[in-house]
């Protein structure tokens, strides 16, 4: 009962839990080597060259066109998915996590 008392203070005051998630639904999934290029159609990236461009990481693409990196985490979740996915390109995700600054720290990643 005290932790929710807490909760609710805090959250009268504008204070944001440090265990409040982002989640982002159905975004655009690009690896980091191709964000640049790809962020023009990200449709068209593909699932082969996003498995093989892995080592540079991934990310998402916002509804606002902002480019979110995922953590080492992330990365290893989506990898999995892009290697057991039979989809070709318009990969699409959903991800939740802590956003801190151009970084998400990812707690769940599912390929859509």
């Amino acid at each position: 009962m005290k932790k929710l008392a807490t909760l609710l203070v805090l959250a009268g005051l504008g204070v944001v839990p440090a265990f409040a998630a982002t989640s982002y639904h159905n975004v655009s999934l690009i690896d980091v080597g191709c964000s640049k290029k790809a962020a023009a159609n990200p449709d068209a990236h593909t699932r082969s060259c996003a498995i093989m461009c892995s080592k540079s990481g991934y990310g998402i693409l916002t509804s606002d066109n902002k480019f979110l990196k995922f953590d080492a985490n992330g990365n290893q979740e989506v990898l999995k998915e892009l290697k057991a996915s039979k989809e070709t390109d318009h990969l699409r995700v959903n991800v939740t996590g802590d956003v801190k600054g151009d970084t998400i720290q990812v707690s769940s990643v599912k390929l859509k």
